[in-house]
Protein backbone atom coordinates (compact mmCIF):
# COMPACT_ATOMS: atom_id res chain seq x y z
CA UNK A 1 0.00 0.00 0.00
CA UNK A 2 2.86 2.38 0.74
CA UNK A 3 4.22 1.75 -2.72
CA UNK A 4 0.85 2.42 -4.32
CA UNK A 5 0.41 5.72 -2.50
CA UNK A 6 3.95 6.90 -3.19
CA UNK A 7 3.91 5.84 -6.82
CA UNK A 8 1.18 8.31 -7.82
CA UNK A 9 1.31 11.10 -5.27
CA UNK A 10 4.95 11.60 -6.31
CA UNK A 11 4.13 12.11 -9.96
CA UNK A 12 3.62 15.85 -9.64
CA UNK A 13 6.70 16.49 -7.51
CA UNK A 14 6.10 15.43 -3.92
CA UNK A 15 8.95 13.47 -2.40
CA UNK A 16 8.95 10.17 -0.49
CA UNK A 17 10.35 11.99 2.53
CA UNK A 18 7.35 14.35 2.67
CA UNK A 19 4.82 11.59 2.25
CA UNK A 20 6.46 9.31 4.84
CA UNK A 21 7.33 12.02 7.36
CA UNK A 22 4.20 11.65 9.47
CA UNK A 23 3.28 15.24 8.75
CA UNK A 24 -0.50 15.70 8.48
CA UNK A 25 -2.08 15.65 5.04
CA UNK A 26 -4.31 18.73 4.86
CA UNK A 27 -7.04 18.80 2.25
CA UNK A 28 -8.16 22.04 0.64
CA UNK A 29 -11.78 21.63 -0.52
CA UNK A 30 -11.65 23.92 -3.54
CA UNK A 31 -15.04 25.47 -4.32
CA UNK A 32 -13.70 28.12 -6.69
CA UNK A 33 -14.21 27.74 -10.43
CA UNK A 34 -15.47 29.62 -13.46
CA UNK A 35 -18.91 28.10 -12.80
CA UNK A 36 -18.88 29.50 -9.26
CA UNK A 37 -17.90 33.16 -9.69
CA UNK A 38 -18.82 34.02 -6.09
CA UNK A 39 -16.15 31.55 -4.95
CA UNK A 40 -13.61 32.03 -7.74
CA UNK A 41 -11.31 34.04 -5.46
CA UNK A 42 -10.38 30.72 -3.83
CA UNK A 43 -8.47 29.73 -6.97
CA UNK A 44 -5.97 32.41 -5.91
CA UNK A 45 -6.40 32.13 -2.14
CA UNK A 46 -5.53 28.43 -2.19
CA UNK A 47 -1.87 29.34 -2.70
CA UNK A 48 -1.79 31.33 0.52
CA UNK A 49 -3.55 28.45 2.30
CA UNK A 50 -0.88 26.09 0.98
CA UNK A 51 1.88 28.37 2.21
CA UNK A 52 0.32 28.48 5.66
CA UNK A 53 0.00 24.70 5.73
CA UNK A 54 3.61 24.27 4.61
CA UNK A 55 5.00 26.72 7.14
CA UNK A 56 3.11 24.98 9.94
CA UNK A 57 4.47 21.59 8.94
CA UNK A 58 1.64 20.05 6.93
CA UNK A 59 1.35 18.69 3.40
CA UNK A 60 -1.39 20.34 1.32
CA UNK A 61 -3.61 18.47 -1.16
CA UNK A 62 -6.16 20.54 -3.05
CA UNK A 63 -9.22 18.94 -4.64
CA UNK A 64 -12.45 20.21 -6.28
CA UNK A 65 -15.95 20.09 -4.86
CA UNK A 66 -19.30 20.15 -6.68
CA UNK A 67 -19.94 23.72 -7.94
CA UNK A 68 -22.89 25.57 -6.44
CA UNK A 69 -23.95 28.96 -7.80
CA UNK A 70 -27.33 30.37 -6.78
CA UNK A 71 -27.93 32.78 -9.68
CA UNK A 72 -27.50 30.47 -12.64
CA UNK A 73 -27.97 26.83 -11.57
CA UNK A 74 -31.21 25.49 -13.05
CA UNK A 75 -33.80 24.56 -11.80
CA UNK A 76 -32.26 25.76 -8.50
CA UNK A 77 -28.93 25.61 -6.71
CA UNK A 78 -30.73 24.20 -3.67
CA UNK A 79 -30.57 20.83 -5.41
CA UNK A 80 -26.81 20.77 -5.11
CA UNK A 81 -26.30 21.49 -1.41
CA UNK A 82 -27.07 17.86 -0.63
CA UNK A 83 -25.18 16.61 -3.70
CA UNK A 84 -22.05 18.55 -2.73
CA UNK A 85 -22.44 17.29 0.83
CA UNK A 86 -22.45 13.64 -0.24
CA UNK A 87 -19.52 14.06 -2.62
CA UNK A 88 -17.40 15.79 0.03
CA UNK A 89 -18.19 13.08 2.59
CA UNK A 90 -16.86 10.45 0.20
CA UNK A 91 -13.71 12.47 -0.52
CA UNK A 92 -12.87 13.18 3.11
CA UNK A 93 -13.62 9.61 4.17
CA UNK A 94 -12.08 7.72 1.27
CA UNK A 95 -8.81 9.58 0.75
CA UNK A 96 -5.86 9.88 3.15
CA UNK A 97 -6.79 13.33 4.51
CA UNK A 98 -6.10 14.17 8.16
CA UNK A 99 -7.75 17.60 8.26
CA UNK A 100 -9.42 19.97 5.83
CA UNK A 101 -9.79 23.64 4.94
CA UNK A 102 -13.33 24.26 3.72
CA UNK A 103 -13.44 27.09 1.16
CA UNK A 104 -16.85 28.75 1.16
CA UNK A 105 -18.61 31.74 -0.35
CA UNK A 106 -21.89 31.40 -2.26
CA UNK A 107 -24.92 30.46 -0.19
CA UNK A 108 -24.92 26.69 -0.05
CA UNK A 109 -21.18 26.05 -0.19
CA UNK A 110 -20.98 26.84 3.54
CA UNK A 111 -23.67 24.48 4.87
CA UNK A 112 -22.81 21.67 2.44
CA UNK A 113 -19.18 21.61 3.54
CA UNK A 114 -19.94 21.93 7.24
CA UNK A 115 -22.53 19.15 6.97
CA UNK A 116 -19.85 16.92 5.42
CA UNK A 117 -17.26 17.89 8.03
CA UNK A 118 -19.68 16.80 10.76
CA UNK A 119 -20.44 13.49 9.07
CA UNK A 120 -16.77 12.61 8.69
CA UNK A 121 -15.58 14.46 11.83
CA UNK A 122 -11.96 15.20 11.03
CA UNK A 123 -10.43 18.56 12.03
CA UNK A 124 -11.95 21.22 9.76
CA UNK A 125 -11.87 24.99 9.43
CA UNK A 126 -13.86 27.36 7.21
CA UNK A 127 -12.15 29.94 4.99
CA UNK A 128 -14.75 32.17 3.35
CA UNK A 129 -13.89 34.04 0.17
CA UNK A 130 -15.40 37.33 1.28
CA UNK A 131 -17.90 39.76 -0.23
CA UNK A 132 -17.39 41.95 -3.26
CA UNK A 133 -16.41 45.58 -2.86
CA UNK A 134 -19.31 47.96 -2.36
CA UNK A 135 -21.34 48.65 -5.49
CA UNK A 136 -22.10 52.23 -6.55
CA UNK A 137 -24.45 53.59 -9.21
CA UNK A 138 -24.54 57.34 -9.81
CA UNK A 139 -23.43 58.07 -6.27
CA UNK A 140 -25.85 55.60 -4.67
CA UNK A 141 -24.89 52.38 -2.87
CA UNK A 142 -26.27 49.43 -4.83
CA UNK A 143 -26.09 46.07 -3.08
CA UNK A 144 -25.88 42.85 -5.02
CA UNK A 145 -29.20 41.04 -5.19
CA UNK A 146 -31.07 43.71 -3.26
CA UNK A 147 -30.68 46.10 -6.19
CA UNK A 148 -32.43 43.54 -8.42
CA UNK A 149 -35.60 43.42 -6.33
CA UNK A 150 -35.68 47.19 -5.80
CA UNK A 151 -34.99 47.90 -9.46
CA UNK A 152 -37.76 45.54 -10.56
CA UNK A 153 -40.17 47.76 -8.65
CA UNK A 154 -38.68 50.92 -10.17
CA UNK A 155 -39.00 49.38 -13.64
CA UNK A 156 -42.62 48.44 -12.98
CA UNK A 157 -43.33 51.96 -11.78
CA UNK A 158 -41.82 53.42 -14.94
CA UNK A 159 -39.05 55.19 -13.02
CA UNK A 160 -36.18 53.51 -14.91
CA UNK A 161 -35.65 51.85 -18.30
CA UNK A 162 -34.57 48.27 -18.88
CA UNK A 163 -31.05 49.47 -19.70
CA UNK A 164 -30.94 51.41 -16.45
CA UNK A 165 -32.11 48.26 -14.67
CA UNK A 166 -29.19 46.32 -16.16
CA UNK A 167 -26.73 49.13 -15.39
CA UNK A 168 -27.79 49.21 -11.74
CA UNK A 169 -27.47 45.43 -11.50
CA UNK A 170 -24.01 45.25 -13.07
CA UNK A 171 -22.74 48.21 -11.03
CA UNK A 172 -23.60 46.26 -7.88
CA UNK A 173 -20.91 43.67 -8.66
CA UNK A 174 -17.61 45.60 -8.96
CA UNK A 175 -15.10 42.92 -7.96
CA UNK A 176 -14.42 39.32 -7.09
CA UNK A 177 -16.39 37.95 -4.15
CA UNK A 178 -19.89 36.95 -3.12
CA UNK A 179 -22.87 39.24 -2.41
CA UNK A 180 -21.87 42.47 -0.66
CA UNK A 181 -25.26 42.64 1.08
CA UNK A 182 -26.32 40.60 4.11
CA UNK A 183 -27.79 38.06 1.73
CA UNK A 184 -27.50 34.33 2.22
CA UNK A 185 -23.78 34.22 1.34
CA UNK A 186 -22.73 36.83 3.91
CA UNK A 187 -25.19 35.35 6.40
CA UNK A 188 -23.94 31.78 6.13
CA UNK A 189 -20.28 32.75 6.33
CA UNK A 190 -21.11 34.86 9.39
CA UNK A 191 -22.89 31.80 10.79
CA UNK A 192 -19.77 29.69 10.27
CA UNK A 193 -17.83 32.24 12.30
CA UNK A 194 -20.50 32.44 15.01
CA UNK A 195 -20.46 28.64 15.24
CA UNK A 196 -16.75 28.82 15.97
CA UNK A 197 -15.67 27.20 12.69
CA UNK A 198 -13.75 30.20 11.24
CA UNK A 199 -10.97 32.33 12.62
CA UNK A 200 -12.30 35.55 14.21
CA UNK A 201 -13.01 38.26 11.65
CA UNK A 202 -12.80 35.91 8.68
CA UNK A 203 -16.26 36.21 7.16
CA UNK A 204 -16.58 39.96 6.53
CA UNK A 205 -13.20 40.69 4.88
CA UNK A 206 -13.91 41.76 1.27
CA UNK A 207 -12.46 39.35 -1.26
CA UNK A 208 -9.98 41.83 -2.86
CA UNK A 209 -8.58 43.13 0.47
CA UNK A 210 -5.04 42.18 1.49
CA UNK A 211 -6.46 40.87 4.77
CA UNK A 212 -8.23 38.12 2.82
CA UNK A 213 -4.93 36.63 1.69
CA UNK A 214 -3.54 37.06 5.18
CA UNK A 215 -6.55 35.25 6.63
CA UNK A 216 -6.03 32.43 4.12
CA UNK A 217 -2.42 32.05 5.30
CA UNK A 218 -3.40 32.05 8.99
CA UNK A 219 -6.17 29.55 8.29
CA UNK A 220 -3.67 27.24 6.59
CA UNK A 221 -1.37 27.46 9.59
CA UNK A 222 -4.13 26.91 12.11
CA UNK A 223 -5.55 23.75 10.50
CA UNK A 224 -2.22 22.00 10.94
CA UNK A 225 -2.26 22.71 14.68
CA UNK A 226 -5.88 21.53 14.78
CA UNK A 227 -4.81 18.24 13.19
CA UNK A 228 -2.26 17.68 15.94
CA UNK A 229 -4.77 18.76 18.61
CA UNK A 230 -7.49 16.52 17.11
CA UNK A 231 -9.87 19.49 17.33
CA UNK A 232 -12.84 18.10 15.41
CA UNK A 233 -16.24 19.62 14.52
CA UNK A 234 -17.97 17.43 17.10
CA UNK A 235 -16.14 19.35 19.84
CA UNK A 236 -17.25 22.73 18.46
CA UNK A 237 -20.71 22.26 16.96
CA UNK A 238 -22.79 22.04 20.12
CA UNK A 239 -26.38 23.09 20.74
CA UNK A 240 -25.09 26.25 22.46
CA UNK A 241 -23.05 27.11 19.36
CA UNK A 242 -26.09 26.73 17.11
CA UNK A 243 -28.19 28.93 19.40
CA UNK A 244 -25.43 31.56 19.15
CA UNK A 245 -25.72 31.30 15.37
CA UNK A 246 -29.49 31.86 15.50
CA UNK A 247 -28.96 34.95 17.66
CA UNK A 248 -26.31 36.25 15.26
CA UNK A 249 -28.63 35.84 12.26
CA UNK A 250 -31.29 37.95 13.98
CA UNK A 251 -28.82 40.65 15.05
CA UNK A 252 -27.47 41.16 11.53
CA UNK A 253 -30.80 40.92 9.68
CA UNK A 254 -29.59 37.72 8.07
CA UNK A 255 -31.17 35.68 5.31
CA UNK A 256 -34.25 33.55 5.86
CA UNK A 257 -32.30 30.79 4.10
CA UNK A 258 -30.27 30.50 7.29
CA UNK A 259 -33.18 28.59 8.84
CA UNK A 260 -33.05 25.43 6.66
CA UNK A 261 -29.25 25.54 6.48
CA UNK A 262 -28.75 25.83 10.23
CA UNK A 263 -31.30 23.09 10.80
CA UNK A 264 -29.49 20.89 8.27
CA UNK A 265 -26.07 21.47 9.84
CA UNK A 266 -27.46 20.76 13.29
CA UNK A 267 -29.00 17.49 12.13
CA UNK A 268 -25.71 16.28 10.69
CA UNK A 269 -23.91 17.38 13.85
CA UNK A 270 -26.33 15.38 15.96
CA UNK A 271 -27.63 18.52 17.69
CA UNK A 272 -31.29 18.78 18.61
CA UNK A 273 -32.85 22.00 17.29
CA UNK A 274 -36.56 22.62 16.89
CA UNK A 275 -38.65 25.15 15.02
CA UNK A 276 -39.50 26.76 18.34
CA UNK A 277 -35.85 27.55 18.99
CA UNK A 278 -36.01 30.24 16.29
CA UNK A 279 -38.69 32.08 18.21
CA UNK A 280 -37.47 31.31 21.72
CA UNK A 281 -33.83 32.24 21.19
CA UNK A 282 -33.88 34.49 18.11
CA UNK A 283 -37.09 36.51 17.96
CA UNK A 284 -36.33 38.88 20.85
CA UNK A 285 -32.85 39.70 19.49
CA UNK A 286 -32.70 43.29 18.13
CA UNK A 287 -31.35 44.33 14.75
CA UNK A 288 -28.00 46.03 15.41
CA UNK A 289 -26.33 45.89 11.97
CA UNK A 290 -27.12 48.65 9.48
CA UNK A 291 -26.59 46.63 6.31
CA UNK A 292 -28.75 45.97 3.27
CA UNK A 293 -31.35 44.56 2.82
CA UNK A 294 -32.56 45.42 6.36
CA UNK A 295 -30.34 48.50 6.59
CA UNK A 296 -28.38 51.00 4.50
CA UNK A 297 -24.74 50.00 4.04
CA UNK A 298 -22.73 47.17 2.49
CA UNK A 299 -19.91 44.75 3.23
CA UNK A 300 -16.85 46.99 3.18
CA UNK A 301 -18.18 49.15 5.99
CA UNK A 302 -19.24 46.08 7.97
CA UNK A 303 -15.68 44.79 7.82
CA UNK A 304 -14.20 48.14 8.82
CA UNK A 305 -16.70 48.37 11.69
CA UNK A 306 -15.42 45.11 13.14
CA UNK A 307 -17.34 42.37 11.37
CA UNK A 308 -18.82 39.41 13.21
CA UNK A 309 -16.59 39.76 16.32
CA UNK A 310 -18.04 43.24 16.92
CA UNK A 311 -21.60 41.90 16.61
CA UNK A 312 -20.86 39.02 18.99
CA UNK A 313 -19.24 41.49 21.40
CA UNK A 314 -22.46 43.53 21.57
CA UNK A 315 -24.56 40.42 22.14
CA UNK A 316 -22.15 39.19 24.81
CA UNK A 317 -22.11 42.36 26.89
CA UNK A 318 -25.93 42.37 26.74
CA UNK A 319 -25.99 38.82 28.10
CA UNK A 320 -27.40 37.40 24.86
CA UNK A 321 -24.52 35.10 23.86
CA UNK A 322 -23.01 31.90 25.24
CA UNK A 323 -19.37 32.92 25.48
CA UNK A 324 -18.05 29.54 26.68
CA UNK A 325 -18.41 27.78 23.32
CA UNK A 326 -15.17 26.31 21.95
CA UNK A 327 -13.91 27.53 18.55
CA UNK A 328 -11.28 26.58 15.97
CA UNK A 329 -8.80 28.85 17.75
CA UNK A 330 -8.77 26.32 20.59
CA UNK A 331 -10.21 28.96 22.90
CA UNK A 332 -13.74 30.19 23.61
CA UNK A 333 -15.94 32.67 21.80
CA UNK A 334 -15.54 34.97 24.79
CA UNK A 335 -11.76 34.95 24.47
CA UNK A 336 -11.95 35.60 20.73
CA UNK A 337 -14.12 38.72 21.02
CA UNK A 338 -12.32 40.48 23.86
CA UNK A 339 -11.63 44.09 22.88
CA UNK A 340 -13.58 43.80 19.61
CA UNK A 341 -16.01 46.63 20.32
CA UNK A 342 -16.85 48.70 17.24
CA UNK A 343 -16.03 52.38 16.82
CA UNK A 344 -18.65 52.80 14.08
CA UNK A 345 -21.96 53.24 15.87
CA UNK A 346 -23.82 54.10 12.68
CA UNK A 347 -22.98 50.67 11.27
CA UNK A 348 -23.17 48.54 14.42
CA UNK A 349 -25.56 49.68 17.13
CA UNK A 350 -25.75 48.61 20.74
CA UNK A 351 -28.39 46.16 21.93
CA UNK A 352 -29.76 48.98 24.12
CA UNK A 353 -30.16 51.34 21.13
CA UNK A 354 -30.81 49.08 18.12
CA UNK A 355 -32.18 49.78 14.69
CA UNK A 356 -35.19 47.61 15.52
CA UNK A 357 -36.40 45.81 18.63
CA UNK A 358 -37.35 42.13 18.42
CA UNK A 359 -35.98 41.68 14.90
CA UNK A 360 -35.63 37.93 14.73
CA UNK A 361 -37.56 35.21 12.97
CA UNK A 362 -41.14 34.40 13.86
CA UNK A 363 -42.37 30.84 13.37
CA UNK A 364 -46.00 30.55 12.26
CA UNK A 365 -48.37 27.59 12.00
CA UNK A 366 -52.03 26.97 11.28
CA UNK A 367 -54.42 25.01 9.08
CA UNK A 368 -52.35 25.72 5.95
CA UNK A 369 -49.04 24.43 7.27
CA UNK A 370 -47.24 23.13 10.34
CA UNK A 371 -44.28 25.47 9.87
CA UNK A 372 -43.59 28.75 8.16
CA UNK A 373 -41.09 31.47 9.01
CA UNK A 374 -41.25 35.26 8.74
CA UNK A 375 -38.21 37.55 8.70
CA UNK A 376 -39.36 40.50 10.79
CA UNK A 377 -36.34 42.77 10.27
CA UNK A 378 -37.49 43.64 6.72
CA UNK A 379 -41.03 44.67 7.71
CA UNK A 380 -41.03 48.29 6.51
CA UNK A 381 -42.77 51.17 8.24
CA UNK A 382 -45.19 51.36 5.31
CA UNK A 383 -45.98 47.62 5.50
CA UNK A 384 -46.46 47.85 9.25
CA UNK A 385 -48.78 50.85 8.86
CA UNK A 386 -50.94 49.17 6.21
CA UNK A 387 -51.23 45.71 7.73
CA UNK A 388 -50.11 45.57 11.34
CA UNK A 389 -51.38 48.78 12.99
CA UNK A 390 -55.17 48.48 13.12
CA UNK A 391 -56.25 49.81 16.55
CA UNK A 392 -57.21 46.92 18.78
CA UNK A 393 -55.78 44.37 16.31
CA UNK A 394 -52.12 45.31 16.19
CA UNK A 395 -49.96 42.70 14.41
CA UNK A 396 -53.08 40.97 13.04
CA UNK A 397 -54.48 41.27 9.51
CA UNK A 398 -56.63 39.48 6.96
CA UNK A 399 -56.15 39.36 3.20
CA UNK A 400 -57.68 37.51 0.26
CA UNK A 401 -55.52 34.92 -1.44
CA UNK A 402 -54.44 34.90 -5.07
CA UNK A 403 -52.71 31.58 -5.72
CA UNK A 404 -49.98 30.87 -8.29
CA UNK A 405 -48.74 27.41 -9.29
CA UNK A 406 -45.03 28.11 -9.58
CA UNK A 407 -43.09 31.10 -10.81
CA UNK A 408 -44.01 30.73 -14.49
CA UNK A 409 -47.66 31.04 -13.56
CA UNK A 410 -46.86 34.09 -11.43
CA UNK A 411 -44.88 35.85 -14.17
CA UNK A 412 -47.52 35.11 -16.82
CA UNK A 413 -50.53 36.25 -14.78
CA UNK A 414 -49.45 38.79 -12.15
CA UNK A 415 -50.53 41.75 -14.31
CA UNK A 416 -53.85 40.18 -15.34
CA UNK A 417 -56.59 42.66 -14.24
CA UNK A 418 -59.02 39.74 -13.87
CA UNK A 419 -57.17 38.64 -10.73
CA UNK A 420 -58.42 41.82 -9.04
CA UNK A 421 -55.29 42.15 -6.94
CA UNK A 422 -55.48 45.08 -4.58
CA UNK A 423 -53.94 46.31 -1.33
CA UNK A 424 -55.88 43.67 0.61
CA UNK A 425 -54.43 40.71 -1.30
CA UNK A 426 -51.88 38.15 -0.18
CA UNK A 427 -49.88 36.58 -3.03
CA UNK A 428 -49.45 32.82 -2.57
CA UNK A 429 -47.09 30.55 -4.52
CA UNK A 430 -47.04 26.76 -4.28
CA UNK A 431 -45.24 23.91 -6.01
CA UNK A 432 -41.94 25.58 -5.06
CA UNK A 433 -40.74 23.30 -2.25
CA UNK A 434 -38.00 20.65 -2.13
CA UNK A 435 -40.11 17.98 -3.83
CA UNK A 436 -42.36 20.13 -6.02
CA UNK A 437 -39.70 22.23 -7.72
CA UNK A 438 -37.44 20.14 -7.03
CA UNK A 439 -34.91 21.62 -4.63
CA UNK A 440 -36.99 24.56 -3.31
CA UNK A 441 -36.85 27.75 -5.33
CA UNK A 442 -36.28 31.39 -4.37
CA UNK A 443 -39.63 32.61 -5.69
CA UNK A 444 -41.71 33.69 -2.69
CA UNK A 445 -40.60 37.34 -2.78
CA UNK A 446 -43.22 38.24 -5.39
CA UNK A 447 -43.87 41.86 -6.24
CA UNK A 448 -47.33 43.40 -6.78
CA UNK A 449 -48.78 44.02 -10.26
CA UNK A 450 -47.21 46.93 -12.10
CA UNK A 451 -50.36 49.00 -11.79
CA UNK A 452 -50.34 48.69 -8.02
CA UNK A 453 -46.67 49.67 -7.86
CA UNK A 454 -47.39 52.73 -9.99
CA UNK A 455 -50.08 53.61 -7.45
CA UNK A 456 -47.46 53.60 -4.70
CA UNK A 457 -48.02 50.12 -3.20
CA UNK A 458 -44.60 48.47 -3.57
CA UNK A 459 -45.13 45.40 -1.37
CA UNK A 460 -47.91 42.95 -0.65
CA UNK A 461 -47.94 40.13 1.88
CA UNK A 462 -46.58 36.95 0.29
CA UNK A 463 -46.70 33.30 1.30
CA UNK A 464 -45.20 30.17 -0.22
CA UNK A 465 -43.65 26.74 0.17
CA UNK A 466 -40.42 27.85 -1.48
CA UNK A 467 -37.67 30.16 -0.30
CA UNK A 468 -36.77 33.74 -1.11
CA UNK A 469 -33.48 35.40 -1.85
CA UNK A 470 -31.55 36.44 1.22
CA UNK A 471 -30.96 39.77 -0.50
CA UNK A 472 -34.70 40.50 -0.68
CA UNK A 473 -36.36 43.17 1.45
CA UNK A 474 -39.79 41.55 1.16
CA UNK A 475 -41.59 40.43 4.37
CA UNK A 476 -42.76 36.96 3.39
CA UNK A 477 -44.00 33.80 5.08
CA UNK A 478 -41.87 31.13 3.50
CA UNK A 479 -40.19 27.72 3.81
CA UNK A 480 -43.72 26.45 4.44
CA UNK A 481 -43.79 22.80 5.54
CA UNK A 482 -45.27 20.48 4.54
CA UNK A 483 -45.21 21.76 0.97
CA UNK A 484 -48.14 21.44 -1.39
CA UNK A 485 -46.47 18.66 -3.40
CA UNK A 486 -46.59 16.29 -0.42
CA UNK A 487 -50.11 17.18 0.67
CA UNK A 488 -49.61 20.48 2.48
CA UNK A 489 -52.49 22.90 2.96
CA UNK A 490 -51.51 25.23 0.13
CA UNK A 491 -52.78 22.48 -2.17
CA UNK A 492 -56.40 23.05 -1.16
CA UNK A 493 -56.21 26.85 -0.93
CA UNK A 494 -58.27 28.68 -3.53
CA UNK A 495 -58.32 32.21 -4.97
CA UNK A 496 -60.49 34.46 -2.85
CA UNK A 497 -60.00 32.54 0.41
CA UNK A 498 -59.37 34.89 3.32
CA UNK A 499 -56.14 34.27 5.22
CA UNK A 500 -55.81 35.56 8.77
CA UNK A 501 -52.29 36.17 10.08
CA UNK A 502 -51.77 36.78 13.78
CA UNK A 503 -48.17 37.60 14.63
CA UNK A 504 -49.01 37.81 18.32
CA UNK A 505 -50.21 34.21 18.44
CA UNK A 506 -47.86 32.95 15.72
CA UNK A 507 -50.69 31.67 13.54
CA UNK A 508 -51.66 31.73 9.86
CA UNK A 509 -55.05 30.26 8.95
CA UNK A 510 -57.31 30.21 5.92
CA UNK A 511 -60.82 31.09 7.09
CA UNK A 512 -62.36 28.04 5.48
CA UNK A 513 -64.75 25.65 7.22
CA UNK A 514 -63.36 22.23 8.13
CA UNK A 515 -65.97 20.44 6.05
CA UNK A 516 -65.06 22.53 3.00
CA UNK A 517 -61.37 21.79 3.53
CA UNK A 518 -62.13 18.07 3.65
CA UNK A 519 -64.19 18.35 0.47
CA UNK A 520 -61.40 20.15 -1.36
CA UNK A 521 -58.86 17.58 -0.23
CA UNK A 522 -60.88 14.94 -2.09
CA UNK A 523 -60.79 16.97 -5.32
CA UNK A 524 -57.99 16.94 -7.80
CA UNK A 525 -55.23 18.97 -6.23
CA UNK A 526 -52.69 21.36 -7.67
CA UNK A 527 -51.18 20.53 -11.06
CA UNK A 528 -48.74 17.62 -10.90
CA UNK A 529 -45.21 18.79 -10.32
CA UNK A 530 -42.75 18.43 -13.21
CA UNK A 531 -41.20 15.02 -13.73
CA UNK A 532 -37.57 14.52 -12.78
CA UNK A 533 -35.16 15.24 -15.60
CA UNK A 534 -31.94 13.79 -14.16
CA UNK A 535 -31.00 10.84 -11.94
CA UNK A 536 -30.06 13.22 -9.14
CA UNK A 537 -33.43 15.01 -9.27
CA UNK A 538 -35.19 11.65 -8.88
CA UNK A 539 -32.96 10.56 -5.99
CA UNK A 540 -33.26 13.97 -4.35
CA UNK A 541 -37.05 13.81 -4.45
CA UNK A 542 -37.06 10.29 -3.07
CA UNK A 543 -34.78 10.99 -0.10
CA UNK A 544 -35.13 14.67 0.85
CA UNK A 545 -37.25 15.97 3.72
CA UNK A 546 -39.02 19.29 4.29
CA UNK A 547 -37.52 22.73 4.91
CA UNK A 548 -38.69 22.79 8.53
CA UNK A 549 -36.07 20.15 9.31
CA UNK A 550 -33.50 21.55 6.89
CA UNK A 551 -34.33 19.74 3.66
CA UNK A 552 -31.68 17.09 4.36
CA UNK A 553 -31.28 13.63 2.90
CA UNK A 554 -33.22 11.88 5.65
CA UNK A 555 -31.21 8.67 5.49
CA UNK A 556 -27.88 10.50 5.83
CA UNK A 557 -28.23 12.07 9.28
CA UNK A 558 -27.50 8.78 11.05
CA UNK A 559 -23.95 8.82 9.67
CA UNK A 560 -21.67 10.75 12.02
CA UNK A 561 -18.02 10.47 12.89
CA UNK A 562 -17.41 8.01 10.09
CA UNK A 563 -13.66 8.74 10.00
CA UNK A 564 -13.29 7.08 13.41
CA UNK A 565 -13.03 3.82 11.48
CA UNK A 566 -10.55 3.91 8.62
CA UNK A 567 -12.00 2.39 5.45
CA UNK A 568 -10.60 -0.85 4.07
CA UNK A 569 -7.64 -0.63 1.75
CA UNK A 570 -8.34 -0.72 -1.94
CA UNK A 571 -5.78 -3.38 -2.94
Amino acid sequence: MTALYLERFMNYGLTPDELRSGRPIIGIAQSGSDLSPCNRIHVDLAQRVREGIRDAGGVAMEFPVVPIFENCRRPTAALDRNLAYMALVETLYGYPIDAVVLTTGCDKTTPSQLMAASTVDIPAIVLSGGPMLDGWHEGELVGSGTVIWRSRRKLAAGEITEEEFLDRATDSAPSAGHCNTMGTASTMNAVAEALGMSLPGCSAIPAPYRERGQMAYETGKRIVDMAYEDLRPSKILTREAFLNAIRLVSAVGGSSNAQPHIMAMAQHAGVALSAGDWTEFGYDIPLILNMQPAGKYLGERFHRAGGVPAILHELAIAGKLDTDCLTVTGTSVGENIKGRQTKDREMIRTVAEPMLERAGYLVLRGNLFDFGILKTSVISDDFRRRYLSKPGSENIFEAKAVVFDGSDDYHHRINDPALDIDENTILVIRGAGPIGWPGSAEVVNMQPPDALIRAGIETLPTLGDGRQSGTSDSPSILNVSPESAVGGGLGWLRDGDIIRIDLNAGTCNALVEKAEIERRQQEDGIPAYPESHTPWEELYREKTGQLEQGGVLDFAVKYRGVAAKTPRHNH
